[in-house]
C-alpha cells in the first residue's frame, strides 16, 4: 500500500458520468492530513507514517499528546492514525497529504464505524423469519426455538440472537473513485460508505492480492 488518507463523511449525492449515466456517490472530505511522525525500521522496527487530522483546541489536549505535537511542530489534531506505507521514507514531518493523492478510477477500501441501531430483535438484526400473524397465533416476531432437547441440551455459540445492532467497524473494499475535487479536498466515491455523516473514514488504496 502506497496511498492512504483520513476523511470525514459529508453525505451522499448523485452525478452524471461521461456517458450521461446517473451515478450515486458518497462525498468524503479528505484531509488535509499532516504528518506528525515518520517511523523507521532502525528506530521503531517497522516503516509507517503517522498523520493527524482535524484541528483541536489546546485545552482539550493532554500533556503527553501536547508534547508529541510540539516536538513535531504541528497544530494539535483530533485524530491520529498510522499507515504502514511502502514509501514511508518519502515523507517528512509537517508534510501535508491531500485528496489529490488519489485519482478518478482508483480503487479504495473505506473503513468506518457503522450507524448504531440499538438493541434489536433477531428479525431485524439477522433477517430471521417471523411466525403467523393470525389472531390465534401466539408466535409473531419471536425468533423461535433456541436450542434442542437432551442432545446436545445447550445453545451453540454464534447463534443469531437479539442484541446490540450496528456501531461496529466496517470495511467496504474495492470502491471506485469517481471524481476528485483537489481545490476543496473532496473525494467522490461510487456507492455507499459505512457510518453516519461527519464520521471518521479511513481511506486506503485497494491492495491487489495475486493468487
Amino acid at each position: 500500500m502506497k496511498k492512504a488518507i483520513l476523511a470525514t463523511k459529508v453525505g451522499m449525492t448523485q452525478i452524471f458520468n461521461e456517458n450521461g449515466a446517473l451515478v450515486p456517490v458518497t462525498v468524503l472530505q479528505a484531509g488535509p492530513c499532516v504528518v506528525t511522525q515518520v517511523k523507521t525500521e532502525e528506530n521503531d522496527g517497522y516503516k509507517a507514517v503517522q498523520v493527524g487530522f482535524v484541528d483541536k483546541r489546546e485545552k482539550l489536549v493532554s500533556k503527553p499528546v501536547k508534547g508529541h505535537f510540539d516536538k513535531a511542530g504541528v497544530s494539535y489534531k483530533r485524530y491520529v492514525r498510522e499507515f504502514r506505507l511502502e514509501n514511508a521514507q518519502e515523507y517528512s514531518v509537517k508534510d501535508e497529504i491531500k485528496a489529490d493523492i488519489f485519482a478518478a478510477g482508483d480503487k479504495i477500501d473505506a473503513t468506518a464505524i457503522s450507524k448504531g441501531k440499538g438493541f434489536q430483535g433477531a428479525i431485524k438484526r439477522h433477517g430471521q423469519h417471523r411466525g403467523p400473524m393470525a389472531h390465534g397465533s401466539k408466535f409473531h416476531r419471536h425468533q423461535g426455538s433456541n436450542g434442542s432437547a437432551t442432545t446436545p441440551g445447550r445453545v451453540f455459540k454464534g447463534k443469531g440472537m437479539p442484541g446490540q445492532m450496528g456501531r461496529k467497524q466496517i470495511t467496504v473494499q474495492n470502491l471506485e473513485v469517481v471524481k476528485i475535487d483537489a481545490e476543496n479536498n473532496l473525494i467522490l466515491v461510487k456507492g455507499a460508505v459505512p457510518g453516519p455523516k461527519k464520521c471518521l473514514v479511513t481511506v486506503k488504496e485497494t491492495v491487489k492480492v495475486e493468487r
